[in-house]
């Protein structure tokens, strides 16, 4: 496999015709009925790739953010003496920020441009990271108003970088680049888990949230003084990445489109929403209980329950990247890009469902960690479906439509991290939210195998 970031082959063409006053000989113009197909992959580290490799950390600190109170929550029920009800509220309480100010972030992205929403983003929520141990002591209305700041932090991190996208990423990189930029999730959250259960061990909870806040205002000074929001202005930039950058941007901006609250009634878009509700239900409940199931229905320890609950997102994070790799490569030799997506949000969706059904009554907990892993990489498999879908069928409308999509994907950590509280202490076990996680991610598979579309649809006609 490839490294993250690193393309894979050298350039042959980019299938876009330059509009004055930015001819050049170096860019050939190629007829191709699958622009997709026609990629320009230079070997070369490029400008891209650095904004790129920025924009992964960003969502690698994110995460690493988000998901280590999921293993100090195990230390601060026994300090403060939550009930399992009280501590999926919690947990929960991030996403109603995360997804109140989604669709904002979206329109400001594409208003000021992505680069000053995502550092605003970063600062934002490395605050109020920094913020949670004082909150936790105070009350829990206050640690819950903590969380919520946080969430509202987190929110841009998603619309701005697919603003940045536009201009950055090459149409024919862009399948990859969302693959490699969503890999933050997996490795934010293998640091998260194993970095804050080893913390919590040997110097309480709070030490996490203090480390990771400070993290954040550091990539923020290097990338407010290092990354450009528009590749013409970066000095860096050498002149056959520009043209290439933007010979797609120009031709795009040529197009007629359609609005984007148009777009956001077509069938085909909400078959991307659909996939994406459906497998973040289980992203946020394998991210809020897996420290918690390890513990208390395996038996293990905080430090062991961290590293158990880390080790599914490395199969997410190889799993995710070695599929990418394949679509790409099938679409290159001619392979229909709906069937594509359509088979690969099949094997994410329907791998993640068999898989936690499976786990259910496992007893040991190697067994239950390889059926988890098993399930967390077809969790990163679907990446290559409905995330990089969005970018086929409404590329120039993608930061808002994100937006739109990624508040509906964060209703299951509102709804379904708080339900999976009231399930574990009317039942007493995990077996119910494995169920019900199982059966949503077959109905996501389903809708899209009806109603998805790769062709673009911004278009007028």
């Amino acid at each position: 496999m490839s490294g993250l970031f690193f393309p894979l082959a050298k350039p042959s063409g980019c299938g876009a015709i330059i509009p004055p006053p930015l001819p050049s000989p170096r860019i050939r113009t190629t007829a191709v009925s699958n622009p997709i197909a026609a990629a320009v992959n230079p070997r070369a580290w490029g400008r891209r790739h650095a904004v790129l490799a920025m924009c992964f950390l960003a969502m690698f600190i994110a995460y690493t953010d988000r998901v280590n109170i999921s293993v100090a929550a195990v230390a601060m029920r026994e300090q403060f003496g939550w009930s399992q009800t009280l501590k999926g509220f919690v947990l929960s309480s991030f996403f109603i920020g995360y997804m109140l100010f989604m669709i904002a972030s979206g329109w400001l992205a594409t208003r000021f441009g992505g680069k000053r929403v995502l550092a605003a983003s970063v600062i934002g929520w490395s605050f109020f990271t920094l913020l949670t141990p004082w909150a936790a002591s105070v009350s829990i209305g206050v640690l819950i108003a903590a969380r919520i700041g946080l969430g509202i932090g987190e929110a841009a991190v998603m619309p701005a970088t697919y603003e940045i996208f536009q201009r950055w990423v090459p149409a024919n990189e862009r399948s990859r680049a969302v693959t490699r930029f969503l890999s933050g999730i997996p490795i934010g959250q293998i640091a998260g888990f194993a970095v804050t259960g080893w913390l919590t061990g040997l110097f309480g909870w709070p030490a996490s949230f203090y480390l990771f806040g400070a993290i954040g205002f550091v990539w923020t000074a290097i990338w407010l003084a290092g990354i450009h929001n528009n590749p013409a202005e970066d000095k860096r930039v050498s002149t056959a990445e520009l043209e290439l950058l933007q010979a797609h941007h120009d031709a795009a901006d040529k197009i007629s489109l359609r609005p984007a609250r148009e777009l956001v009634w077509k069938a085909p878009v909400w078959a991307i929403f659909t996939a994406h509700f459906c497998n973040n239900w289980a992203l946020y409940f394998l991210l809020g209980w897996l420290p918690s199931y390890f513990k208390d229905a395996m038996g293990l320890n905080f430090t062991n329950a961290g590293l158990y609950s880390a080790a599914p997102w490395l199969a997410a994070l190889v799993i995710g990247n070695l599929w990418a790799v394949l679509a790409d490569r099938a679409i290159a030799r001619g392979v229909a890009v709906v069937l594509v997506r359509k088979l690969t949000v099949g094997a994410g969706l329907l791998g993640l469902a068999t898989f936690l059904w499976l786990v259910r009554h496992v007893q040991s907990p190697t067994h239950a960690l390889a059926l988890v892993c098993a399930a967390t990489g077809a969790f990163g498999i679907g990446w290559s479906g409905f995330a990089a879908n969005m970018l086929d069928i409404a590329p120039r409308h993608c930061a808002i439509l994100i937006g739109v999509s990624n508040t509906l994907a964060t209703i299951p950590g509102i709804v379904g991290v708080a339900i999976t509280g009231w399930l574990l202490d009317r039942t007493g076990s995990y077996s119910v939210p494995f169920v019900l996680t199982a059966a949503i991610a077959i109905a996501g598979a389903l809708i899209f195998f009806i109603f998805g579309r790769a062709r673009r649809i911004d278009i007028e006609t």
